[in-house]
């Protein structure tokens, strides 16, 4: 690894621990370019980078900062896993941990225009013709949930598993688990979760989210 490289490697791995936290002036050009064996111009590239993706900020006179989003910076920078690699089981294991520990944060985060958006999702996955257009309003509807943390890090995880739902033995699962009588309990289940998140309840939205994963995966995997 060449010594731009290792600098590059050296402030994401900073970022990526937190070691450096938003608002932390970070060291200077000069501190750098001794630390590395750079040339002053090639730290100031290698810094320029970092403040195109938004991680750092640069004040003349003042210094070189973590920026306040860094970390929904990052998540935009993840490695993207390939959707056919992650089984249907490994997902279904991912949500059950992951969306019910979220509830809370989405509760205390979301806007009228989140709750308007999830409203959106239930009303067009309702009125779907076929099976493809409910599976991805219901995605959209999970996904909407996320997106009210208003957290770019579990936002980006969260496109993540969407991308992952569009692969083909995800959708053949749904297909042969998707009878009218399913999908109606589906629709009824997103609706009590929506409603809970409405009215502020933590505790019996934790519940419904948990319920409806375990009845989904019962459903597609059979346990």
């Amino acid at each position: 690894m060449d010594a731009a490289s290792a600098l590059r490697e050296k402030i994401f791995e900073n970022l990526r621990s937190r070691t450096w936290r938003a608002g932390h002036r970070i060291p200077t050009e000069r501190a750098l370019s001794e630390e590395f064996g750079l040339s002053r111009s090639t730290v100031r590239r290698v810094l320029l980078d970092f403040k195109r993706k938004r991680l750092i900020t640069q004040t003349v006179g003042s210094g070189t900062y973590v920026a306040d989003q860094v970390h929904e910076a990052l998540a935009e920078l993840m490695p993207v896993v390939a959707a056919h690699a992650v089984s249907p089981a490994e997902l279904m294991s991912a949500r059950l941990v992951l969306e019910p520990a979220l509830i809370e944060m989405a509760i205390g985060n979301a806007t009228a225009a989140d709750f308007t958006r999830m409203d959106e999702c239930n009303h067009r996955a309702e009125a779907a013709t076929t099976l493809e257009e409910f599976e991805h309003w219901d995605g959209a509807l999970h996904e909407a949930i996320a997106e009210a943390a208003h957290n770019g890090f579990i936002s980006g995880v969260f496109r993540l598993m969407t991308d992952v739902r569009s692969n083909n033995e995800w959708g053949a699962l749904k297909r042969r688990s998707a009878t009218p009588e399913r999908r109606l309990e589906y629709q009824m289940e997103h609706r009590a979760l929506v409603a809970a998140l409405k009215a502020r309840d933590a505790e019996v939205a934790r519940q419904l989210c948990l319920a409806h994963l375990v009845h989904v995966r019962t459903s597609m995997l059979g346990y």
